[in-house]
């Protein structure tokens, strides 16, 4: 099957932009704009995920014709595509921006597949809209490499995402300022084509709310409940309640599954949320290598770090809070809504106790063993250690082999002999608390390495297929998606990939240094 069968019902059941004009303005009492994506020249597949397409019932072969590239660069339409731009609004860095919308992005439709699941497919720099504000609408290849490859990278990590399909460059270019210091210069574009069982995002409540628009806000809350949530029963209060704690504990989840393989969103703006529950908008993102629990890959949020590692559980909270603020009109009192946020924290100590488990490889829970993960990770940032690499050589670390030399691949610089003194005092805790396991090591082993990722897209290593795919050769990001495919097994001849990150990319543009320019 080549074909997609659509069926639009964002568009049919939620209120439209009367007007058809491009230009920036303010769309009110409307959930979206009709809009076309803008044409490029000489499109070309860049890269395209098999995985991503299986769950649209399509292999390579089929997706990857002239027809579909077309489509996915924006060129042409497909049967049943009726593309638009949504509209909504967001607190960013903690302050009310007002209406925000898709101003890069341009849905193309809602993909009804065999199984009956439902897929939106969104490009990506595909051009303006009227919610584009100043900007092109266009998406450079540096972040659009970083976003389809991240999408796919979090799928195979076991992180609820959205997904990538394709990603397609043109020999366009656009004019940007990566880092917002006078230094504008062109760049090439590109276009992704993302998809998820829905895109709306806390701001799509948030906006009609701001407006007094209390109608709209309980139109499109019946309207996602009935599409996104058809599992909840009941009606009225009791089911937006039931519905608004789901949003809670799969928030709670999603976080703390990036807490668990050292992700950082970067910007978590209530407008990059998904009601769904799944990482949304890869931009200014970054992986932990040196374990910094103050650290966020964002220069923008460099001074302020509320988008900090640490700090993702407070703000995902806050966020949510943001959101039972526009959901108030659906209630008659803050009871339920405050309920919803308290299963947040009843979620997220359940998902920390079991992340805990996990990754230290205890069979059974103890109520001290929080003390002991938060040690460790004190000694990791003392120590200056990896991670990543930390995590997976615990999980093949013998207690009986009371040895540093096993955890060196982990280590950055010398350590301070107090840090060395500190990891080896907390290895014979470690040994100590595994004395209660009854599960033999090879079981730990095996269970720990299926929590404590292998490969993951290191800040370096992406940065490294961009500049190759920026000097023409896009072949580096197939490879590098492979390799992510199965981050949890050790693949002989890959240890490359698994590396720590080299001197020359501690302070390297594009390897921990990022900015929201796109």
């Amino acid at each position: 099957m080549s074909r997609l069968e659509f069926d639009n019902r964002w568009l049919r059941e939620l209120p439209a932009d009367p007007l058809a004009e491009l230009a920036p303005r303010e769309v009110a009492g409307a959930m979206y704009s009709r809009v076309q994506p803008t044409r490029v020249q000489a499109p070309r597949w860049l890269a395209a995920s098999a995985d991503a397409a299986a769950l649209l019932g399509l292999d390579l072969a089929a997706l990857q014709t002239p027809e579909w590239l077309q489509a996915l660069s924006g060129n042409a339409l497909l049967s049943g595509m009726e593309p638009w731009a949504s509209n909504y609004g967001g607190h960013q860095f903690g302050h009310w921006a007002g209406q925000l919308g898709d101003g890069r992005a341009i849905s193309l439709g809602e993909a009804v597949v065999a199984d009956g699941r439902r897929w939106e497919l969104q490009l990506k720099g595909a051009g303006p809209t009227p919610y584009s504000r100043s900007a092109d609408g266009r998406a450079v290849l540096r972040s659009s490499i970083r976003e389809f490859i991240c999408s796919e990278a979090m799928q195979h990590l076991g992180v609820p995402t959205t997904r990538a399909l394709s990603l397609v460059g043109s020999t366009d270019s656009v004019w940007r300022d990566m880092f917002y210091d006078g230094r504008a210069q062109r760049e090439p574009l590109a276009i992704v084509c993302r998809m998820a069982p829905s895109f709306v995002r806390f701001g799509h409540f948030e906006l009609p709310a701001s407006r007094g628009d209390t109608a709209l806000v309980r139109q499109l809350a019946d309207f996602v409940i009935d599409r996104d949530f058809p599992e909840l029963s009941g009606h009225g209060e009791a089911r937006y309640a039931a519905w608004f704690e789901t949003i809670c504990r799969r928030t709670a989840v999603m976080v703390m599954h990036w807490q668990r393989v050292g992700f950082v969103h970067g910007v978590m703006n209530t407008d990059n949320m998904s009601i769904l529950g799944l990482s949304l908008d890869y931009g200014p993102y970054g992986w932990m290598e040196p374990f910094d629990p103050r650290w966020t890959p964002n220069t923008t949020d460099a001074g302020q770090r509320r988008y900090r590692y640490e700090q993702q559980p407070a703000v995902a909270y806050w966020n949510l809070g943001r959101l039972a603020g526009a959901l108030a009109s659906l209630f008659g009192d803050m009871a339920p809504l405050q309920a919803a946020l308290d299963a947040f924290v009843d979620e997220w100590r359940l998902q920390e106790r079991a992340n805990i488990r996990a990754k230290l490889g205890l069979e059974h829970d103890r109520d001290d063993d929080a003390e002991l993960m938060a040690e460790l990770l004190q000694v990791m940032e003392a120590a200056r250690l990896d991670m990543t690499l930390l995590f997976r050589l615990l999980s093949r670390h013998d207690p009986a082999m009371d040895s540093l030399l096993h955890f060196s691949p982990a280590f950055y610089a010398d350590a301070p002999a107090d840090a060395m003194a500190r990891l080896s005092t907390w290895l014979a805790r470690y040994r100590q608390r595994l004395a209660d396991e009854t599960r033999p090591q090879a079981a730990r082993w095996q269970a720990m390495q299926q929590a404590n990722p292998c490969y993951i897209p290191r800040n370096y290593l992406v940065q490294q297929v961009i500049e190759q795919a920026e000097a023409g050769d896009s072949s580096g990001i197939g490879d590098l998606l492979d390799v992510l495919r199965q981050p949890y097994v050790e693949q002989p001849g890959r240890e490359a990939w698994a590396a720590r990150r080299p001197d020359w990319a501690a302070s390297r543009e594009g390897c921990g240094m990022l900015s929201c320019s796109s």
